[in-house]
C-alpha cells in the first residue's frame, strides 16, 4: 500500500512538472512567434531604410519616407514623465493607506484605487482631451509660458503654445493610468511586513517617520521598484490614451508643450488608413522597435533590482 501511494505521488509530481514546463514553453513559443511575425511584416521597411529607420526623424507617408526616431523619442519621454510623477505619489499614497490612515478611510480608498486600474485606457484619453487639456492649457501652460521660459536649462521645455496637448499632457495622463497598480502593489508589500518589526522599532523610541523611512521602506524597496517596472511597461506600450492627447506630430521638439507622437499612437492612428505596402511595413517595423525597447528597458531595470538586492 505504501509503495503504491509513493508511486502515485511520483507520477503526480512528474505530470505536474511536465505541465509546468509545457506552460512555460508555450509562453516562450508564443512570444517568439509574435516577434518573428513582426519582423517578417516589417522586413521590407528595414530592407528599404536600413539602420536609418531607427535614427531617421522624417515620417512622411506621402513621399514614402519613414523614420522611427520621433516616435521613439515621444515614447521614451512620455514614459519617463509618467514614472517621475507616479513613483513618489504611489509611494506616498501606499504609505498613507498602509500605515497612517484609519481603517474606515484606508479600506474604501484602497477599493477605489483598485477600481481605477480597471478603467479602460480610452476613457482616460477622452477625459484627458475634453477635461484635463483645457484646464491644463488655461492653467499651468499659460503660467509656465509667462514665468518659466526664461529659466536657464529648463526654459526650452516650456517654450510652446498653450494648446493643452503634447508630450507633458500625455505623460501626466500616463501617470494617472499607472498610479493605481503601483499604489496597490506597494501597499500590499507594506501590509505584508510583520508587525513585530514595527513594534521593535517603536520600542527603541523611533518616531513614526523613522519607522517608515528606516524600517519599512527599505523592506519594500524591491517591491516598489518592481511596481515601477510594471508601471513603466504599461506606459511604454499604452496606445489609446496617448493617441488622444499627444497630438500626432512626428517630429522631435525640446518643448514638452509641443505635439508629438509615440510608437503605439502612430500605429493606432495610421494603420487603418495605410495603403502603401512600405507604409504598412514601416508601421509593423515600429512594433518591432517597441518590442525591443520594452524588452531592453524591462530587462535593464530588473538587472538593477537584482544588483541592488
Amino acid at each position: 500500500m505504501t509503495t503504491l501511494t509513493l508511486s502515485n505521488k511520483v507520477n503526480g509530481d512528474s505530470i505536474f512538472e511536465r505541465l509546468s514546463f509545457t506552460s512555460a514553453l508555450l509562453i516562450l513559443v508564443t512570444l517568439s512567434g509574435i516577434l518573428l511575425s513582426l519582423i517578417d511584416g516589417g522586413w521590407p521597411a528595414f530592407k528599404e531604410f536600413g539602420p536609418g529607420f531607427v535614427f531617421h526623424n522624417v515620417w512622411d507617408p506621402i513621399r514614402g519616407q519613414f523614420g522611427a526616431a520621433s516616435a521613439i523619442y515621444g515614447t521614451l519621454v512620455t514614459s519617463l514623465i509618467a514614472i517621475i510623477i507616479a513613483v513618489p505619489i504611489a509611494l506616498g499614497t501606499a504609505i498613507f493607506l498602509a500605515e497612517l490612515a484609519p481603517k474606515w478611510v484606508s479600506v474604501p480608498v484602497s477599493k477605489a484605487i483598485e477600481l481605477l486600474a480597471a478603467i479602460p485606457s480610452i476613457i482616460y484619453g477622452m477625459w484627458g482631451l475634453f477635461v484635463f487639456s483645457p484646464w491644463f492649457s488655461n492653467g499651468f501652460q499659460t503660467w509656465a509660458g509667462q514665468h518659466l521660459i526664461e529659466t536657464p536649462i529648463i526654459g526650452s521645455w516650456f517654450n510652446g503654445p498653450p494648446i493643452g496637448i503634447g508630450l507633458l499632457t500625455a505623460g501626466i495622463i500616463l501617470s494617472f493610468m499607472i498610479l493605481p497598480i503601483m499604489t496597490s502593489l506597494t501597499r500590499d508589500a507594506l501590509k505584508s511586513i510583520p508587525n513585530v518589526l514595527r513594534e521593535a522599532a517603536y520600542g527603541t523610541g523611533a518616531t513614526p517617520f523613522e519607522v517608515i523611512t528606516k524600517v519599512l521602506i527599505p523592506k519594500v524597496k524591491n517591491a516598489t521598484v518592481s511596481a515601477g517596472i510594471l508601471g513603466l511597461g504599461r506606459a511604454l506600450g499604452e496606445t489609446m490614451a496617448v493617441a488622444f492627447v499627444i497630438g500626432g506630430a512626428n517630429r522631435i521638439e525640446t518643448s514638452f508643450f509641443m505635439p508629438a507622437a509615440s510608437i503605439s499612437s502612430t500605429i493606432a492612428q495610421q494603420f487603418n488608413e495605410a495603403t502603401d505596402p512600405i507604409h504598412i511595413a514601416s508601421l509593423i517595423a515600429l512594433g518591432v522597435v517597441l518590442f525591443f525597447i520594452t524588452f531592453f528597458v524591462m530587462g535593464f531595470a530588473r538587472r538593477l533590482v537584482g544588483k541592488a538586492s
